[in-house]
This record gives C-alpha cells, structure tokens and sequence, in this order.
C-alpha cells in the first residue's frame, strides 16, 4: 500500500505553505496544523489521481473543502491551554503589533471572506484561480474581495494604528 514517493516529497517541500495558508484560514496554530493533517491525508488517498505537475490546486481545494466542512458542522477544536496573556514589549516593535491588528482584523470577517483574502492576497492566486479553488464563479470572488476588504478598511483596530503612523499635523 505504498504510495510513490513524489507525494513525500510535495508533502515535505510544501508543508510550510500548506500550513501558513491553513493558519490564516483556522487563525489558530494547533488547528492548522490538523487541517494541514487532514488535507494531505485526504490526498494521499488519492494521490495516483492528482499528481501530475502541478498538484497544489488540488491539495489548496482539499484544504478549503475540509476547512469549510469543518466549520460548517460547527467543529470545535480542544485546546490544552487558556491563552497566554498578552505582555507589552518595552522596545515596541510596531510591525508586531500591526501584524497582530491585521491577523485579529482577518479573524474578525467572516469564513467565506477570510477565504477570499487568504488566497488572494497571501496565496497570490489570481481571482479566476480562487474561484476554481473556492468552487465559486469569479463575480464571487469579485464581490467577496471588495466586501471584505470594505470591512478592513473599517474596522477600529486598524484604524487605530493607521492614525498612529500619519505625521501629527495630519490626524485630527
């Protein structure tokens, strides 16, 4: 029941990019890390089917379908540990705590729009790519890209941090 060994090496080449996109997806690490599971399980599987030069397709619509069947049934993941609070670091790295904003900004839209997001702006994948992955036509994609982005652009978060980095004469 050996699988040939190119799916070994897809796994291996491929999992931090597998991973980065499950965690901007589940925006928790130990969840990504099983979507990440459960996706190249599902494509082991069918493997003999799917690898051809350019599997990542496959896999990425793999990932989306087991991420959305998760949240569709209301999956909960266990979690061993209460989040750690958060600690203020006296240097204060600006770019951490913009890319925090921007992770909780992200979590904050609803799935379909994170999806959107995810796959076009930190996957690159053009807007007809991510309507074939998301199984949607690219008007979809279209009007869920501008929907999501109009609620980043709002939300108080961000905007919060934005105003932070205009010169002084310019907030008011």
């Amino acid at each position: 029941m050996n699988r040939p060994t190119d799916f070994e090496e897809f796994a291996s080449t491929q999992y931090a990019a597998l991973l980065r996109t499950a965690y901007l997806l589940t925006q928790n690490r130990a969840t990504a890390e099983d979507l990440v599971q459960a996706t190249l399980a599902k494509c082991w599987l069918s493997w003999k089917r799917v690898s051809n030069d350019n599997p990542m397709p496959y896999v990425r619509r793999t990932m989306l379908n087991t991420y959305t069947s998760w949240w569709r049934r209301r999956w909960n993941a266990e979690y061993p540990t209460d989040e750690l609070p958060h600690v203020e670091d006296p240097g204060g790295h600006h770019a951490v705590d913009t890319r925090t904003d921007l992770d909780e900004a992200l979590r904050r839209l609803p799935k379909r729009m994170r999806a959107v997001i995810v796959l076009r702006f930190y996957e690159d994948l053009t807007e007809t790519e991510t309507a074939r992955v998301l199984g949607c036509s690219v008007g979809t994609v279209k009007s869920q890209t501008s929907r999501a982005l109009a609620k980043l652009r709002i939300d108080p978060h961000l905007l919060d941090w934005r105003e932070s980095d205009l010169p002084r004469e310019e907030q008011t």
